[in-house]
């Protein structure tokens, strides 16, 4: 009895230290400054390997005004920040005005973990993504498939169900999914805005996908 009633008490604990840190969160006030007339605040959630190389080849395609850009990566990848602030980089050298920031939360699942492990390094993760999202209030989620977006997505659905800001989720699945949809294709598709599709045998399997060919 004296064990359970230790847990709660600690469960209870965690929870207003949480609580807590979000409060102080949303009273400092948003971090996602306007970068002028029409811009469009970003968070862009950048994944390993081939996902950040596919979520570059999409900020590519985007207007300037999509800025300022919040970057989001796992505190496990190594690779995705060096190839943020490569492409970053390139576009300063080009004159389109740079302004961008990295953030790391904790992996939402690494490949092949199982999914009772899963379940607790997403909470973890949400607990990480939410004070992050709240902080920066962005206009704009921007993921491809990678695991660490469900957490970001989420705490960005959270904004508009508090009242506080409207985020648009914009999930754009992977080239290398033809056939099936990836495992946060899955748990997004029915709750994101706009969810883009790169093969049409997906579009056949999901009406709400949006067709337009190749993207990246």
């Amino acid at each position: 009895m004296s064990l359970m009633l230790g847990l709660l008490l600690c469960l209870f604990c965690t929870v207003c230290i949480f609580l807590l840190r979000l409060l102080l969160v949303v009273n400092s006030g948003p971090n996602c400054k306007p970068g002028g007339k029409g811009s469009v605040c970003v968070l862009v959630v950048a994944g390993s390997g081939g996902h950040t190389t596919e979520i570059l080849r999409l900020m590519e395609s985007l207007s300037p005004s999509y800025k300022p850009r919040h970057y989001v990566i796992a505190d496990t990848d190594r690779m995705s920040e060096e190839k943020i602030r490569a492409f970053e980089s390139a576009k300063e050298n080009g004159s389109i005005g740079s302004k961008y920031t990295v953030h790391r939360i904790p992996r939402s699942r690494e490949v092949l973990q199982s999914w009772s492990s899963s379940l607790k390094s997403t909470l973890n993760a949400l607990l990480y993504s939410v004070p992050l999202v709240f902080r920066l209030q962005p206009d704009v989620v921007l993921c491809n498939g990678p695991g660490t977006c469900v957490p970001l997505c989420a705490s960005a659905l959270l904004l508009g169900v508090l009242g506080l800001k409207r985020v648009l989720i914009v999930y754009v699945e992977s080239l290398c999914r033809v056939e099936t949809m990836s495992l946060s294709g899955k748990i997004l598709y029915p709750v994101a805005d706009y969810f883009f599709v790169q093969w049409s045998t997906l579009r056949d399997k999901y009406p709400r996908s949006i067709f337009l060919g190749r993207l990246v």
